[in-house]
C-alpha cells in the first residue's frame, strides 16, 4: 500500500494541503478516520482535527439567534449599508472568494486588510523601495546548493519546509544555515545536520552587517562568523536567503531591504535569490487578486475620488484601535484562527462553523461558511508568488462559499448604497 493510498476507503488522490502557504500536494487524507497519510505535518493534522469526522451542522446567526442563510445575508446587507466606513478584515479565502470581495468593497467604500496585513507589508514596502529577486520552491529543490535562513529554522511554522527544498538532513544537496541573534532557540534541537550561526546583535544589525561583509565594505574581522557566511555566499554556486514575514519585527522591511540587496550584490558575480515565507490563511492571495483587479494591493479604498492606496494609515489593527471604522466584515474560512476582534462595531462574520460562539454578540451576524480544500474546491496563490495551486474538496459539506455569500451579499445592497 502507497503512502498516499488509505486503510480504509477514503481519499487516495494527492491532496493539496489548505492550513499552510507552502501548499504541499503530495499528501493524501483518509477521510473514514479524517487522518492525514503520507507526511507527519503537525500543522496539516491540527487543521484536518478542526473538521473531523462526520457532517457539519451549523447554522446562520443574527446577534446570537439562529436564521435561515438568507435573512443574515439580508441582515448583513442592511448593516454595510448604514455603514458610512467599513472595514474588511481577516480575508481568510481563496481567489474566488476575493473576486468577489473586490466589488463589495468598491459598492460600500471599504478599507481591505487581511490578518497578516503587518507581515505582507514589511516585503512589499521594501519591494516598492528597491525591488527585489526572488524564487520558486522548485529552483530551491534543483538549483540552491547554500540556503541561509535569517533569523530562524522556518520547520516550527512551515513544518515541510525542508522537504520541499529538498535540503538537510533529509536527503538533500544543500548546505542550510540558520543565522540568528543569540539565545535564539537553537534549530538543531528538532532539526539535525543544520548549521547554526548566532551574532549577539538583533536582527537589524545581523541584516546591515552581513550585506556591508558582501559588498566588501570593512565591517568587523573577515575571519568572524559574519565575514566567513559572506565569503560562502560569494562562493556558493546559488545561494537563497529565506525569512518568514510573520517572525519580522516592526519596521521589518529594513531588514527585508537589507537581504534583497545581499541578493543584488551576489547576482553581480553569481546567482542568488530571496524567499519569502507568508501570507498564511489566503493572505497572500487576496493581495495579488487585488493587485491584478484594481492595479494596488491590500491597505486600499475604493473612495468617491477613486482608489486610495494608504499602507501606513490603513492598518486593520491601528483603524480599529482608533474607532476610525464604523463597521466590520471578517472572513476566515481556513479555521477558528485568526478569531474575529471583539470590537464595539457592528460585524458580520463570514467564518467556520467553530466560529459561532465566538461571533455571538450584539450588533453581530455570523454565516458559516465551506473551507477551500476540504468542503469545496478553490485556488489559492503558493507562498513563492508564482505558482496557483488547486484545491480539491475531501467532502460536501453543504455550506456555501465565500465567494457564493459575498455575491449575494452585493446584491441585496439597496440601490444607490455606496
Amino acid at each position: 500500500m502507497s503512502a498516499l493510498e488509505p486503510p480504509s476507503g477514503g481519499a487516495a488522490a494527492p491532496w493539496t494541503c489548505p492550513f499552510c502557504p507552502l501548499l504541499c500536494d503530495t499528501f493524501g487524507v483518509d477521510t473514514g478516520v479524517w487522518a492525514l497519510l503520507g507526511s507527519e505535518c503537525g500543522r496539516a493534522r491540527a487543521g484536518l482535527a478542526r473538521f473531523g469526522v462526520g457532517t457539519v451542522s451549523a447554522q446562520a446567526e443574527i446577534d446570537g439567534v439562529a436564521c435561515d442563510t438568507d435573512a443574515a445575508i439580508a441582515a448583513a446587507a442592511r448593516l454595510l449599508a448604514a455603514s458610512r466606513q467599513p472595514l474588511f478584515g481577516g480575508l481568510g479565502t481563496d481567489v474566488a472568494g476575493a473576486r468577489a470581495l473586490y466589488p463589495l468593497a468598491c459598492r460600500t467604500g471599504a478599507i481591505c486588510d487581511s490578518a497578516g496585513g503587518a507581515a505582507l507589508w514589511h516585503g512589499a514596502h521594501a519591494l516598492q523601495d528597491r525591488g527585489a529577486f526572488t524564487t520558486t520552491l522548485a529552483e530551491v529543490h534543483t538549483r540552491a546548493d547554500l540556503i541561509v535562513c535569517i533569523g530562524a529554522l522556518p520547520s516550527e511554522r512551515y513544518p515541510e519546509f525542508l522537504r520541499r527544498c529538498g535540503a538537510g538532513a533529509r536527503g538533500g544537496a544543500a548546505r542550510v544555515v540558520v543565522l540568528q541573534p543569540a539565545g535564539t532557540v537553537a534549530a538543531e534541537a528538532v532539526e539535525p545536520g543544520i548549521e547554526i550561526v548566532s551574532i549577539d546583535r538583533d536582527l537589524f544589525d545581523i541584516a546591515a552587517m552581513l550585506a556591508a561583509q558582501v559588498a566588501g565594505r570593512a565591517v568587523g574581522d573577515p575571519a568572524d562568523p559574519l565575514g566567513a557566511l559572506a565569503a560562502r555566499l560569494h562562493a556558493a554556486r546559488y545561494a537563497v536567503l529565506v525569512f518568514e514575514t510573520g517572525r519580522l519585527p516592526a519596521h521589518g522591511a529594513l531588514i527585508v531591504e537589507a537581504i534583497n540587496r545581499i541578493v543584488a550584490t551576489l547576482n553581480q558575480r553569481t546567482r542568488a535569490a530571496a524567499l519569502p515565507l507568508g501570507g498564511d490563511d489566503g493572505a497572500s492571495t487576496v493581495d495579488a487578486v487585488f493587485t491584478w483587479m484594481s492595479g494596488l494591493p491590500l491597505r486600499t479604498r475604493a473612495a468617491p475620488a477613486g482608489l486610495e492606496h494608504e499602507p501606513l494609515r490603513f492598518d486593520a489593527q491601528r483603524l480599529l484601535a482608533d474607532h476610525a471604522v464604523d463597521a466590520l466584515l471578517w472572513i476566515a474560512s481556513f479555521g477558528t484562527e485568526p478569531a474575529p476582534p471583539a470590537v464595539d462595531v457592528p460585524r458580520v462574520v463570514l467564518g467556520h462553523p467553530g466560529f459561532a460562539a465566538a461571533a455571538r454578540g450584539r450588533a453581530t451576524v455570523f454565516i458559516p461558511v465551506s473551507t477551500p480544500g476540504i468542503g469545496s474546491a478553490g485556488h489559492l496563490f503558493r507562498t513563492d508568488g508564482s505558482v496557483l495551486m488547486p484545491l480539491r474538496a475531501l467532502r460536501d459539506d453543504a455550506l456555501p462559499t465565500v465567494a457564493n455569500v459575498l455575491k449575494r451579499l452585493t446584491q441585496a445592497l439597496p440601490e444607490g448604497a455606496a
